[in-house]
């Protein structure tokens, strides 16, 4: 698990491509000072496992299946690009910023950002099957960055915005992206078990009022 608190920008120093895989390497020394082998890092909110770490460099290597190249953006990285970097959180650390499981659930991309004296404001459009899940004044993960979502709308398209602090703009990559840029989004997975819970127990009464009124 991870709270979307970023410890460091990472250099990505290579992506090799393996047929349904790939292997990334990527430079941080930060997250790579305790780092072992079968260790998680998300990078730029995707949880990767850490296969190889070399602490001399200051760099570790994750394998990256399938399924995250086609659901994230991590299948667009080439060397040099900066990617945001979390170690995982141990237990009993503190929980800086909301839950994220560091499992992507789409991508979206930049619409606008607008600088203020003390922020950027940020338009994020997402997927509208995601829409749902994001509302305002909760938590979203872009990039592996834990942000509170300011403002939500539905039309012409789903987007929700946020609100860049200076720490933020600072030491994650979201200070340098412009409108177009694509981003990796993880909703909060609380409001994704409460749907969960909420028709399972619609279904199963339903399910009990058809079976009563059979018997009746």
């Amino acid at each position: 698990m991870f709270t979307g608190i970023v410890e460091e920008r990472g250099e990505v120093v290579d992506l090799v491509r393996l047929g349904d895989s790939a292997r990334l390497t990527v430079r941080g020394p930060v997250v790579t000072s305790d780092a072992r082998h079968g260790d998680s890092i998300a990078v730029d909110g995707c949880c990767l496992t850490v296969v190889e770490v070399e602490p001399g460099e200051g760099r570790f290597t994750a394998d990256v299946m399938a399924e995250s190249l086609s659901r994230t953006s991590l299948g667009a990285l080439a060397p040099g690009h900066l990617v945001n970097l979390e170690r995982s959180v141990p237990a009993g650390g503190r929980l800086g910023g909301h839950i994220v499981q560091g499992h992507v659930d789409g991508t979206g991309h930049i619409l606008s950002r607008r600088p203020t004296p003390h922020w950027d404001l940020v338009e994020i459009a997402l997927p509208p099957p995601l829409a749902r899940y994001v509302a305002e004044k909760g938590s979203v993960a872009v990039d592996g960055v834990s942000l509170t979502v300011v403002e939500v709308r539905d039309l012409p398209e789903a987007a929700f915005t946020v609100a860049l602090i200076p720490t933020t703009l600072d030491v994650t990559t979201l200070g340098a992206k412009q409108p177009g840029a694509a981003v990796n989004l993880e909703v909060d997975v609380i409001a994704k078990y409460v749907e969960r819970l909420t028709l399972t127990s619609a279904a199963q009464s339903a399910e009990r009022s058809q079976t009563q009124g059979a018997h009746a």
